[in-house]
């Protein structure tokens, strides 16, 4: 009888215990530290998700990988080279328009040609020397063609050929000196296209003014010395 008594006590002891644990281990947090029924805590991540880093590009690629390959370095030795070859043929131009063309502005604007050019050329010898650089000392075969063609021709024909042919070739000229000017790396040769440049410029408007109107063209080129 005592033991019946005993078991019963016991067993309700438990039930007792276990009713007043329930609710307790209800409001315990579940895995992870969440409540049950709660939302989902992640924590950020980097775009382009693990490695990516500054200067990544998502997927973890650097802005340099996405093209294939890095844009080529200017390259002021090709500039210098350039320069020497085309100043030298303005000169021997220069002297051709001397000799060969029937309107006095021609005449005119080719013997700016020869100073300029020739007072540039030396400038641009000299800033070679410095930098350790060679440039040509008389134009390549792509140039002599240029002066040998033009050599075969004489007044009205030769102002009109070559008043062409310096339009084409100071615009290019002005386009290159203004690349040297801003992408140079050789302190020497960048400074001597920064130097030049207006004086191209110059002769550029005044070939656009002989180009325009051959009659006014005397004017414009002592308005363009001015």
């Amino acid at each position: 009888m005592k033991k019946t008594l005993l078991h019963t006590l016991v067993f309700a002891t438990a039930a007792f215990c276990l009713q007043l644990s329930g609710p307790a281990f209800a409001q315990e947090p579940g895995a992870g530290g969440q409540q049950p029924g709660g939302p989902t805590t992640t924590q950020p991540t980097q775009p382009g998700g693990p490695g990516a880093g500054p200067g990544m590009t998502p997927g973890g690629t650097s802005p340099m990988d996405q093209g294939g390959m890095q844009a080529p370095k200017w390259d002021d030795k090709k500039f210098a080279k350039e320069a020497a070859i085309g100043g030298l043929t303005e000169v021997e131009l220069g002297k051709l328009a001397q000799e060969k063309a029937s309107s006095d502005a021609v005449r005119q604007f080719g013997q700016k040609m020869v100073d300029d050019h020739s007072k540039a050329n030396e400038e641009l010898k000299q800033v070679a020397s410095k930098e350790g650089l060679e440039v040509p000392s008389a134009p390549d075969k792509k140039h002599q063609s240029r002066i040998d063609k033009l050599s075969k021709l004489s007044g009205a024909d030769f102002d009109k050929a070559y008043i062409k042919d310096q339009l084409k070739d100071h615009k290019k000229d002005v386009s290159e000196f203004q690349d040297e000017a801003k992408k140079g790396t050789v302190p020497g040769v960048k400074d001597f296209a920064t130097k030049t440049l207006p004086t191209l410029e110059q002769h550029l408007q005044m070939v656009k003014n002989l180009d325009k109107n051959k009659s006014a063209g005397t004017t414009a080129v002592s308005e363009a010395k001015q």
